[in-house]
């Protein structure tokens, strides 16, 4: 009979456990708790985060870090996922990764424009950005830059802010862009004989990095810059003496994606907040309060940003730069030696 007793306690205990954790579980996936891995900027974190959670009553905690240190953290979570939502990087960097993300298009998908629409079945686009060239209206006198071509000006040698492709992401994404504008794919000869005439208009001038190129045009130290269009729009809708101009040989625009982390723990949260990034809500705080472009069809943009109709872009061929980014960067690299 003791033993009984004993053996129905075990039981009980066991059943306890195994419903205590069953409970556990379900409270995990559908609490008001979202935890979010960003590398955005603090101004889209500040906008974007606070609307979700008013709107749907879910409370965000936020880790922020670059892109490389939270693929890392992910693949090391891969067995236990702490957080939920990568929010930002690359579409490229999206592509790269796919095992760390779970399969998810929002029913918001078909807002999108056409091109920029969740193809992979996990990446979401939400907003791009393009390269460009920032020029300041104090020093550029009658000097004419409404394209790549212009910038090989002999008045603008030594005038010209740029960044080098080896080490930041929109220099690289500037090379591709030319490269494909003025020869129409990344290994014709006129391309890069056209990048080889830039360098040397440079004069051996290269900024320290991305957002030297923006503030060093900005702040009157150089007449033009090659750089990418938040910054540059930033400075616009602040008032500074500068204005963006879309080379008219073509722009290349690239997304910026979101993605559910493969296991989830607040797998419904996650949705929520992919399906409210594409909402007409989130697409309009990005075209009118922040500088990043929208890509929902019926988005509303500020002032301080030129509508898609009157841009003249042109696609990158996104699968090509991945796999052959090395090689592109070593002959820049081989090209930018030999000038200099």
């Amino acid at each position: 009979m003791k033993k009984l007793s004993i053996l129905l306690l075990t039981c009980v205990l066991i059943i306890g456990a195994l419903s205590g954790c069953a409970s556990s579980e379900s409270d995990s996936g559908s609490s008001n708790k979202l935890v979010i891995y960003s590398p955005n900027s603090e101004e889209i974190i500040k906008t974007i985060i606070p609307m979700f959670e008013k709107q749907t009553g879910i409370t965000v905690e936020l880790v922020t870090a670059g892109t490389g240190e939270i693929i890392k953290r992910l693949q090391s979570e891969k067995q236990n996922p702490y957080a939920d939502v990568m929010f930002g990087g690359s579409m490229a960097g999206f592509r790269e990764n796919e095992a760390l993300y779970e399969p998810y298009v929002s029913p918001e998908d078909k807002n999108l424009m056409e091109g920029h629409r969740n193809t992979s079945g996990f990446a979401t686009p939400y907003i791009s950005d393009g390269s460009v060239l920032l020029v300041n209206k104090n020093l550029i006198g009658d000097i004419k830059i409404e394209g790549y071509a212009d910038l090989l000006n002999p008045q603008l040698k030594g005038k010209i802010a740029s960044a080098d492709p080896a080490s930041s992401s929109s220099a690289f994404a500037q090379l591709t862009n030319m490269l494909k504008a003025m020869g129409g794919d990344y290994e014709s000869e006129q391309g890069w004989n056209y990048v080889g005439q830039l360098i040397e208009n440079l004069d051996g001038k290269i900024a320290s990095g991305s957002g030297a190129v923006h503030k060093s045009v900005a702040d009157g130290e150089y007449v033009v810059g090659l750089t990418y269009e938040d910054p540059s729009s930033t400075y616009v809708k602040n008032g500074a003496p500068v204005e963006i101009v879309y080379p008219k040989e073509g722009a290349v625009f690239l997304d910026a994606g979101s993605a559910i982390i493969k296991d989830a723990p607040h797998m419904d949260n996650a949705k929520k907040f992919i399906d409210f990034i594409l909402s007409q809500e989130a697409q309009d705080a990005f075209g009118t309060q922040l500088t990043n472009r929208p890509l929902r069809k019926d988005t509303k943009l500020g002032d301080h940003m030129k509508p898609y109709e009157e841009i003249h872009m042109i696609d990158e061929d996104t699968d090509y730069v991945s796999a052959h980014k090395s090689e592109i960067v070593e002959r820049y690299v081989d090209l930018f030696t030999s000038v200099k």
